[in-house]
């Protein structure tokens, strides 16, 4: 068969590069249908700038290998090993959108941070360290929040400022997707000063914000607004026995 010029270079556009793992998983991103390399990141809560990392080449993914393969569709060996070209399915939802979350499906990864470890200023999520993804019972979270779940983190407590109510190096769950600062009395998770900390916070005049311990052998400190960077509400926290 003698193929034209223009249906030679559409096969070779066309015919996926496959040998090595950060290949097969940018093509089985797209051929699921996350066109952007930070929307199937965050499907997965991770950082998008790890992620691009990733489908670069620049680091390995073994271990978000499975989070990654079930997201697609596909099994996680071959992500890593390669084999025969797997046919995947293009979900009818849009990329940017959480996957449903059913009792059934056991459990949902959840971003996990050391809150202790920033890497940069420490004013936002992708200055913390990442621990890699906690596997959180769907059936639970569902109780918890209804936020979508790549908006969910999960960290630790830090320090016994907030006794009883949050214990040290107890777990907690924060919500990004609630920032917005209010007279309700709720318990946050900030960046003062570049630090992590878990506080209650309460308006207490203009542009001043009472930054509150719940023990009471730590002093409250009243700051000015612009010095806390809100990286979600804390929703939920566990600690050990």
């Amino acid at each position: 068969m003698i193929c034209s010029v223009a249906s030679c270079d559409w096969d070779m556009m066309n015919s996926p590069d496959l040998d090595l793992p950060h290949e097969r998983l940018a093509w089985a991103r797209e051929q699921a249908g996350f066109a952007d390399k930070a929307d199937f990141a965050r499907a997965c809560n991770v950082n998008p700038t790890t992620y691009r990392a990733y489908e670069s080449g620049q680091n390995g993914f073994a271990k978000y290998a499975a989070l990654f393969a079930k997201r697609l569709g596909i099994a996680a060996e071959w992500l890593l090993e390669g084999g025969p070209t797997p046919v995947i399915v293009r979900g009818d939802r849009a990329p940017d959108l959480p996957p449903i979350i059913k009792a059934e499906d056991g459990a949902v990864p959840l971003r996990h941070i050391d809150m202790n470890l920033a890497m940069g200023e420490g004013v936002t999520l992708d200055d913390y360290y990442e621990e890699g993804v906690f596997e959180f019972d769907a059936a639970l979270l569902r109780q918890i929040s209804r936020a979508p779940a790549q908006r969910l983190v999960v960290g630790r407590g830090i320090g016994d400022s907030m006794m009883p109510t949050i214990h040290d190096d107890a777990m907690v769950i924060f919500d990004t997707t609630q920032t917005e600062l209010n007279n309700d009395d709720k318990i946050w998770a900030i960046s003062l000063y570049g630090a992590a900390s878990i506080k209650r916070l309460q308006v207490v005049g203009r542009g001043r914000v009472l930054v509150v311990s719940d023990n009471p052998i730590v002093p409250n400190k009243e700051v000015a607004r612009d010095d806390i960077h809100i990286l979600g509400r804390v929703i939920w926290s566990a600690r050990k026995h």
